[in-house]
């Protein structure tokens, strides 16, 4: 589901990935939220109170605030900038973004416990969660052509507002494109529910360590593609009946 690009990319292809990856995206939203009470997926309400914590003079804040804003695109930047070295056709180009992204999970699963509300704590937990979305978002965006955003809803449910409406022109060119691309919006939108209500479910029970959940997702991604061909072609050698 990673490893197919351009031509070669379906849309069973963005299912798979909106479908996993969008449940990671909504689990980490609501149980950083929980966690930390800060949006972790992504920076458009820290715009605004950045905005507000410079109009109050709170210079602390403010700075912590920038601070997330500029992980969120560093973690975009790195993770571009990875996939751009490697080669974007190079088989698991994607393979170092998603192992950071589980290490920053795992980092917050094993030591979330030692959280003291304080605005540093707050700052690194939350900064790193940023920082993973940010990596996320942008692997996800590369690989599927931007046709996948996973870490936020609000231009998912713009797009699918303005493609159901073409629906509705007489004059509308291709309608089966455009009814796969609202299916893959609708994908998007219910994955990324489910995992926002796994993680909140989640995170009142077991903690920080619920975000072991996310990070046992990126890990069943990366092992699917990277083995899934290597069975396949087992498979073919040694079923007599092929």
């Amino acid at each position: 589901m990673l490893r197919h690009l351009g031509t070669k990319r379906t849309y069973v292809h963005n299912v798979k990935l909106a479908s996993l990856l969008c449940v990671v995206a909504g689990f980490v939203n609501s149980a950083g939220f929980l966690g930390f009470s800060v949006l972790t997926t992504n920076v458009t309400g820290h715009a605004a109170l950045f905005a507000e914590r410079l109009a109050m003079e709170d210079w602390k804040t403010a700075r912590v605030v920038a601070l997330w804003m500029f992980l969120f695109l560093a973690g975009a930047f790195v993770s571009s900038l990875i996939v751009s070295f490697i080669g974007r056709n190079q088989r698991f180009s994607y393979v170092i973004p998603i192992i950071i992204e589980i290490a920053v999970l795992l980092v917050v699963a094993l030591f979330g416990y030692r959280y003291d509300n304080s605005l540093v704590a707050k700052e690194i937990f939350a900064g790193s969660l940023l920082f993973a979305m940010g990596l996320q978002n942008s692997l996800v965006s590369i690989v599927s052509g931007s046709a996948v955003r996973t870490t936020h809803l609000t231009g998912t449910f713009t797009d699918l507002g303005i493609e159901m409406a073409q629906l509705f022109q007489k004059d509308a060119e291709n309608t089966t494109a455009l009814k796969i691309r609202i299916k893959l919006r609708l994908v998007i939108i219910f994955f990324f529910m489910c995992g926002a209500l796994a993680g909140a479910y989640l995170f009142h029970y077991f903690s920080f360590s619920a975000f072991l959940v996310p990070a046992s997702i990126l890990l069943f991604t990366l092992m699917y593609d990277v083995y899934r061909i290597k069975v396949k072609r087992y498979y073919r050698q040694h079923n007599p009946f092929n």
